[in-house]
């Protein structure tokens, strides 16, 4: 698989203009979250209460739609984050999606009280049928079908959650490795990157690495765990950065990617 660079969702910034943004250094620009029910959009009323800043469009389908839209003649491939406590919305916007090229990402990663209370973000970790009921619905339009996930989560099995994730018809695992790069080896381990093609239940899922990418260093790092891509969330605001982390990824997928030859990543956004 050729090595590509994803612009990962940033709740309430990443938009269509965001995406144009960062359009000539990465390959997806994932937008959202969106949150799509009754419930999900109560608790990101509930966060922009508290300062955070949250997508609450009055229609989140048509919303995502017009986003999409928006970015039809950008160099970048679309897709969006979304929450949601119930299966059918997520089966609408990923129609969306699946009609206009894009990735559905089902969200089982914010870990914000309010979200996880009625059954959104982290929580769908815990419950992996749930999780894989919300894969499916997606899958089964078309759509190109991405799950973000967190590692070190107590009590979370992250292999049993993504194989639950592959046999529902997942594409991607998009994982927030939380400073614990080993996670991404584990996970390597039982798909493409890790063994024979076709060889167990993740043998075709895509492994998207995030956290703390800064450049070549961080880059050569989780490729050499295994990982097929890699995700960038506030560095996509940062146009050096997202340069260097560009040309890290560029030096990947020609082949010339060497840990020894790592630049010092230094800084406030360096990864700790």
């Amino acid at each position: 698989m050729t090595p590509f660079l994803v612009a990962a969702s940033l709740s309430g910034a990443a938009d269509a203009e965001w995406a144009k943004r960062a359009a000539d250094c990465v390959d997806v620009a994932l937008l959202g979250g969106v949150a799509l029910d009754p419930p999900s959009r109560a608790a990101a009323r509930d966060l922009v209460a508290r300062g955070r800043e949250e997508f609450l469009p009055a229609d989140p389908v048509a919303f995502v739609a017009d986003q999409f839209d928006a970015l039809a003649d950008a160099p970048v491939r679309p897709g969006i984050n979304v929450r949601s406590a119930a299966v059918e919305p997520v089966r609408e916007v990923a129609a969306v999606c699946a009609r206009r090229g894009a990735v559905c990402e089902i969200n089982a990663h914010c870990r914000q009280p309010e979200l996880r209370a009625v059954g959104c973000g982290e929580s769908l970790l815990r419950e992996p049928d749930r999780l894989a009921r919300y894969v499916a619905a997606a899958a089964e339009t078309g759509a190109t079908t991405s799950v973000k996930v967190r590692a070190g989560v107590s009590g979370v099995d992250l292999v049993a959650v993504a194989e639950a994730a592959a046999a529902a018809g997942a594409d991607w695992l998009h994982v927030d490795a939380m400073d614990s790069v080993p996670v991404i080896a584990a996970l390597s381990a039982r798909t493409q990157g890790g063994a024979p093609a076709g060889d167990g239940p993740l043998a075709d899922l895509t492994l998207v690495a995030n956290n703390g990418v800064r450049g070549r260093e961080t880059v050569a790092e989780y490729a050499a765990r295994g990982a097929d891509a890699v995700s960038v969330g506030r560095p996509t605001e940062d146009p050096p950065v997202l340069g260097r982390v560009a040309d890290a990824v560029e030096a990947w997928r020609r082949g010339t990617l060497r840990e020894r030859d790592a630049e010092t990543e230094s800084g406030p956004e360096a990864r700790p």
